[in-house]
């Protein structure tokens, strides 16, 4: 019998686990993993150099960060947030450092480094850990007012008074949640790049830069002059983009993913894409500005890269907009200039499916959050049954944001266990 028992041996998991060690000396905990490793997610993080979390330090702006769960991490956040995460590494004499991006990581710029804090202070506090444990069944045993869980692995039928849920994105822990009564929001990508194969970015994959991107929903409508298409805005982001061998990636693109994570699933992942590579310009404004440059420039328009984005690029949407090799800017014409503001400014690129972003696995859905107490991460419908992690409905944008809700779904829980086996007691 264990008064505590963890399935899921990620960083939500150990995490919760380690807490509530800490906060009850002499109490059972055993952490179940179904894989013969742990804390497989950190080890990849950050390409193997985990980030562990992101430099924004106030809840509410730290909530914003999250598609789903915006709402209901804004008062965990309160209780424990990124600068907490910082301390709780600090002290076991891990450093973090700050990024250009706000995206912190080890100063040792290795994930083993975290894994070897969270598997040395599990041994320490004496938490039991088990690989290679995949769950079966998941039964509440006892009285309503009193439940205890009864866990089937494989190998054995183990028995807790208190039961965490850390497993992520798992629809075998899913499905046996639905049978206990839960509401499991279907499961859908989060995080992924765009696959795009177009003349304008085939040739120049790894250039980076800052770009405006947005999602159109095209509706067909009428008016007074007949059929006609209107355009929706849906979604849109701003920030690096990335070129690569299959499309586009990037924070702007990653993020476009997260936040449209459902309504991309309902578009079978082929849309179209509108890219403005020079979000710093009004389309009017840069029209002006070409054409101040053509009174004084002598030179092609191609060998002439007048704003600050890669010069390949640049090559690239000058062809696009049918200025050939040979013209040189006293010799263009005020609408080919037009052409090349467009494909600057209003590029649109045909989207034929997704890649999975290699750093990070998410995946929007899992556990209802109207299910959840937000003040403990328990279970309103099933007593001493705690969750951690993305095994609920909430997923973040890249940076951090997803780590940092498994720390704080870590503590909550922790906390909320805490507090009840207090109550006990007395």
């Amino acid at each position: 019998m264990y008064d505590v028992l963890v399935i899921g041996g990620g960083a939500a998991g150990f995490y919760a686990a380690i807490h509530i060690a800490e906060a009850n000396p002499g109490i059972k905990i055993a952490i179940l993993e179904r894989g013969k490793e742990v804390l497989t997610k950190v080890k990849v993080s950050g390409g193997g150099r985990c980030n562990v979390t992101h430099a924004v330090f106030d809840p509410k702006e730290l909530a914003t960060n999250y598609p789903r769960g915006e709402k209901e991490l804004l008062g965990p956040f309160h209780s424990y947030a990124s600068g907490d995460t910082v301390a709780f590494f600090v002290k076991r004499g891990i450093p973090l450092k700050i990024e250009d991006d706000g995206r912190m990581f080890p100063t040792t710029d290795s994930s083993q480094t975290i894994i070897n804090c969270f598997t040395s202070e599990a041994e320490r506090l004496g938490i039991e850990v088990f690989n290679r444990s995949v769950v079966q069944k998941i039964e509440p045993s006892g009285k309503d007012s009193n439940n205890q869980w009864q866990i089937t692995t494989q190998k054995t039928t183990l028995k807790a008074g208190k039961l965490v849920l850390a497993t992520g994105s798992n629809p075998k822990i899913w499905e046996l949640l639905s049978q206990l009564g839960h509401t499991i929001v279907p499961p859908v990508p989060s995080l992924f790049t765009f696959n795009i194969s177009d003349e304008r970015i085939i040739d120049i994959p790894g250039l980076s830069t800052m770009a405006e991107v947005a999602i159109f929903n095209k509706k067909k409508g009428s008016s007074s002059l007949g059929s006609s298409t209107r355009e929706r805005e849906v979604l849109s982001s701003e920030g690096p983009l990335l070129i690569t061998h299959w499309g586009m990636s990037g924070p702007a693109i990653l993020k476009l993913s997260a936040w449209g994570a459902r309504i991309l699933e309902e578009y079978k992942y082929r849309f179209e894409i509108r890219v403005n590579w020079a979000p710093e310009y009004h389309p009017n404004g840069l029209l002006e500005l070409f054409m101040d440059v053509k009174k004084v420039e002598h030179k092609t328009i191609i060998r002439t890269k007048v704003l600050d984005i890669p010069k390949r690029l640049w090559v690239n949407l000058v062809k696009a907009s049918g200025i050939s090799n040979a013209i040189t800017w006293p010799e263009v014409t005020k609408a080919q200039l037009q052409l090349l503001v467009d494909q600057l400014t209003n590029g649109i690129f045909q989207v034929d499916g997704k890649s999975t972003f290699k750093e990070e696995f998410v995946t929007a859905g899992g556990v209802d959050l109207k299910e959840i107490s937000f003040k403990t991460y328990e279970s309103k419908i099933l007593p001493n049954l705690y969750f951690a992690g993305e095994v609920i409905n909430v997923d973040a944008i890249t940076g951090g944001y997803n780590f940092q809700n498994a720390w704080t779904g870590g503590y909550m829980v922790a906390q909320g266990i805490t507090n009840a086996l207090q109550k006990n007691e007395k």
